[in-house]
């Protein structure tokens, strides 16, 4: 077993799960379809962090691995929906999701129809995987991931807000940390992760507010 992982991954499943509760309670809050697809694709990514724990711990299947393998792509793609609503654009957001449904059909295709073996080293995920998965992800991934950072440039050049900035660095770092870790190294796919969800909590999450809210409540000056 690998301390460090299972360590890491633990502490990033409960930053992940907290994370994931506020955005679903403002999103009961404001309606919005953004917090819609960003919250969606928080609790992907709470679920997939769910299944490293269980791989750190030296415990993998092949389902397991071909949920994961699933799971990783389309957090990518809730996370570019999310950014695309905010275009308020109705015909290229569901030009969008409609890809996306058979993008989704064709991955879910080559995950059955295909070997993809054991591909876990160091308690994570890392290894070749089969030709047509490779293809199938990347249709998934590649164009979520260029949506991702051209909303967000513009989104930001708009708005020079440093909250938006620290959630586009948190969303970017966090859906590509999969490709970020090498073979010498495979823990760094945690490192990324932590610092892509700790990024998303100084985006999301008003602490200032928190603190004088906290401060009020015993009487204590602002």
């Amino acid at each position: 077993m690998y301390f460090e992982a299972e360590l890491s991954t633990v502490i990033i499943l409960l930053l992940s799960i907290g994370l994931s509760i506020i955005i679903s309670m403002n999103l009961f809050r404001k309606r919005a379809t953004s917090l819609l697809y960003w919250s969606s694709g928080l609790w992907v990514f709470s679920i997939s962090v769910a299944i490293e724990v269980v791989f750190a711990f030296g415990i993998f299947s092949g389902i397991l691995i071909r949920s994961y393998l699933f799971l990783v792509a389309i957090l990518v793609e809730f996370l570019a929906l999310g950014s695309v609503s905010l275009l308020n654009k109705k015909t290229i957001a569901e030009s969008y999701l409609i890809f996306n449904i058979g993008a989704d059909i064709f991955l879910l295709f080559s995950l059955a129809t295909t070997s993809v073996g054991d591909i876990i080293t160091h308690g994570v995920v890392f290894g070749p995987l089969p030709l047509l998965v490779t293809i199938a992800s990347s249709i998934v991934t590649f164009p979520a991931a260029v949506l991702l950072v051209l909303i967000s440039a513009i989104s930001y050049r708009k708005t020079r807000n440093n909250k938006l900035l620290s959630i586009i660095v948190g969303v970017i770092v966090v859906s590509i940390a999969g490709t970020l870790y090498i073979a010498a190294f495979p823990s760094f796919l945690y490192y990324a992760e932590l610092a892509g969800i700790a990024l998303l909590w100084l985006g999301f999450v008003d602490f200032k507010s928190l603190s004088k809210s906290t401060a009020a409540k015993h009487g204590e000056p602002s």
